[in-house]
Order: structure tokens, then sequence, then C-alpha cells
């Protein structure tokens, strides 16, 4: 179903849907209308930039400036970290989540402030794309499936599968394939 990271939890309760899956990160806003599976894995705010920048935008001091041009989705997370900790840089509010990297590809933006797991992801998906310091985030954060609260029992469900595909192995697998470092 096609949402947005503004309207995300009141679609996902209004559209009655089981799960919401990949990187939704866990926050106190949310958690007062949706649950939350147990943490998939802590993550944190990171600098997604073209890799030919990466030496001009590792720290929060040289991207809280007015020459720097941020793109972020409306309504997310990376917007509310860009509010607060690059008041300075000049933000663009993009409308689409999944060509929003894109931007930085064709020079129409500088940096992207995002989750370090979706920097790893976009990374590879963008060879000219780099996450910069994805081990050492400038904000923690953490990543967990989405679940409706009406169900206490899906939620011991999922709860139970996602740590039994962690003890076996099977979930850092597939994480392994998908957000690999270059």
């Amino acid at each position: 179903m096609p949402t947005t990271w503004k309207t995300m939890p009141s679609d996902f309760i209004a559209k009655q849907c089981d799960v919401a899956l990949g990187g939704v990160s866990v926050t106190l806003k949310r958690l007062q209308t949706v649950w939350f599976a147990n943490p998939l894995d802590t993550d944190g705010k990171i600098p997604l930039v073209r890799c030919a920048d990466k030496k001009k935008y590792r720290t929060v001091e040289q991207m809280n400036k007015a020459s720097v041009r941020l793109i972020e989705p409306a309504g997310s997370t990376n917007e509310a970290f860009v509010h607060t900790y690059l008041p300075q840089a000049n933000l663009t509010l993009f409308h689409d989540n999944v060509t929003i990297f894109q931007q930085l590809v064709d020079k129409k933006a500088d940096v992207m402030i995002t989750d370090a797991s979706e920097a790893l992801y976009q990374q590879k998906r963008f060879l000219q794309l780099c996450a910069i310091n994805p081990e050492k985030p400038l904000q923690y954060g953490e990543k967990a499936w989405m679940l409706p609260r009406a169900d206490i029992s899906w939620k011991v469900y999922v709860d139970q599968w996602l740590h039994l595909s962690k003890a076996t192995g099977e979930y850092q697998q597939v994480v392994g394939q998908w957000l690999a470092a270059k």
C-alpha cells in the first residue's frame, strides 16, 4: 500500500494492515498509536552523500551551513533530525521516498540525513553515493516492524518468529545481502 512517512501511522491503522516492514524507526510518538515488534537492530542518523563529496560532509558542523543543500522526505524522522541539528542548512522537503536518492546523484542536493541501514542499502543501489560513518551514527535509533495495537497474539507471534530467525542466523544472512558496505 503506498504511503508517506507523514501519513504512515494513520494509513496503517485506517487500512487495517498487519505489518509494516523495512526501515520503520521506533519513536515514542508512533508508539502512541501502533505497536512495534522487538527491535530488529540499532541504527541511527548519518549523512548520505555523493562519494566525491564524502570528506566535505562528515560532521554536523560541516553540514549546518546555509550553503549546504539538504533533502529529506516530508514528515520523516530524518526531517525532525535536520530541524533540530542542522537548522542553518538549506532544506528541501521531497514528496517521494523512492526517487529522492536520484536527487543526490543528479547534484540537485548535497546531503540526505537518513538511517544508517537506509544509507547502506542506497549506496549499493547508487554507486555514486556513500554512507558516512554508518558504524558511528549522529543519533541513536532502532528499527522494528510496525504492528497494529489491537492484536497482542500477532505481536507475540511476530516477536518469537524474529527471535528464532536471529537465533538461527537467517536474519543476519538476509541483512548481509541487502546492507553490506562497499
